[in-house]
């Protein structure tokens, strides 16, 4: 009798936390969602998603966007990963290179990707090395023999990794003038002719450069992916073609490998499986809402939305490569 008693008095206490619905848990809640950079393009599409997000997700919770810049995110993902709270009610949206940082282990990269729950990617983009066309260097072949001055904004950035990368592995000679606060600041600089050049996604670069390539101040020298993109009706060559060694190409896929994951957004670790789901398929619906749509459209983001179950999936491919290439790779980003 005694046994009885007490197995009810615990189900009275247990049982209106494990019936709590997921709608139950976000109603009247908010949930932060923290921009591992300054104002730009992964900032424009964290508002442009939050705006819909919300009737996507169970319990109607208000987003609310803070911005938290530095280190390429890494501030960020090490915020989200040892001092958020880790219920659901904080989400990041961190550069597509935070894994890579992790499994290079790059100084301060204190998190473990593994360890995160992927949420989803708005799009899939190309990345490619932009240069003024008065540099004296209009095609790749001219690297070689020219030094052009590339803009960045500080070690363990994509904006100043790429043409590190290019240099130190092919001998492309870059030479990259940190300092600058983000790709918007570097695109400013080469209007002022102060740099001659950035590595960035290609629709980042058209959010605040598009008009130097409609007018020919600015090319594309070449994307960094494995094969030449059809949108570019296959005339803009690849950095894999010049590659000269297996070794090389190795590396490059590596450093590549980041584009698949997009603009990836994340939980820290740790939120219970279900918010997880939620927040999974919430962000599904909200990459069709008509309303997400049509906004994206006036702000010209191309909408090419990824599930986390893919974020995810690329991310444990990258962390099976071998500790060899992985430590090669590492190397090669360093000035």
């Amino acid at each position: 009798m005694k046994t009885m008693a007490l197995a009810c008095a615990l189900a009275l206490l247990v049982s209106p936390t494990s019936a709590q619905t997921v709608a139950d848990f976000y109603r009247g809640k908010q949930i932060r969602v923290i921009v591992g950079s300054s104002p730009g393009d992964y900032d424009t599409w964290a508002r442009v998603i939050v705006r819909h997000m919300r009737q996507h997700v169970p319990g109607n919770p208000t987003f609310v966007v803070e911005n938290m810049p530095g280190a390429g995110s890494l501030i960020a993902a090490n915020f989200l990963y040892g001092k958020a709270a880790q219920d659901g009610t904080v989400l990041g949206s961190v550069s597509r290179n935070i894994p890579n940082f992790a499994f290079m282990k790059s100084p301060n990269a204190n998190f473990d990707p593994l360890k995160f729950s992927w949420i989803g990617s708005p799009e899939m983009t190309h990345r490619a090395c932009f240069v003024r066309t008065d540099s004296g260097v209009t095609a790749p072949e001219h690297l070689f023999e020219r030094e052009v001055l590339m803009g960045g904004d500080g070690a363990g950035t994509s904006l100043s990794e790429m043409p590190i990368l290019a240099r130190n592995l092919l001998g492309m000679k870059f030479k990259v003038v940190d300092g600058y606060k983000g790709s918007t600041d570097i695109v400013l600089a080469m209007q002022r002719n102060e740099v001659h050049g950035l590595c960035q996604t290609v629709m980042a670069f058209a959010q605040a450069g598009q008009h130097m390539l409609d007018d020919g101040t600015v090319k594309m020298l070449f994307t960094t992916e494995k094969d030449r993109v059809a949108k570019y009706d296959n005339k803009v060559p690849t950095i894999f073609e010049y590659a000269k060694t297996e070794e090389q190409r190795n590396i490059l896929a590596f450093h590549a490998s980041s584009l698949e994951t997009g603009r990836p957004w994340l939980t820290p670790p740790n939120v219970p499986a279900e918010r997880v789901q939620a927040l999974r398929r919430a962000f599904d619906a909200t990459m069709k809402d008509a309303g997400f749509l049509e906004e994206a459209r006036q702000r010209k983001l191309e909408v090419d939305a990824r599930t986390g179950e893919h974020v995810e999936g690329v991310i444990r491919a990258i962390a099976g490569l071998s500790p060899e290439v992985i430590a090669r790779a590492a190397q090669m980003v360093r000035k």
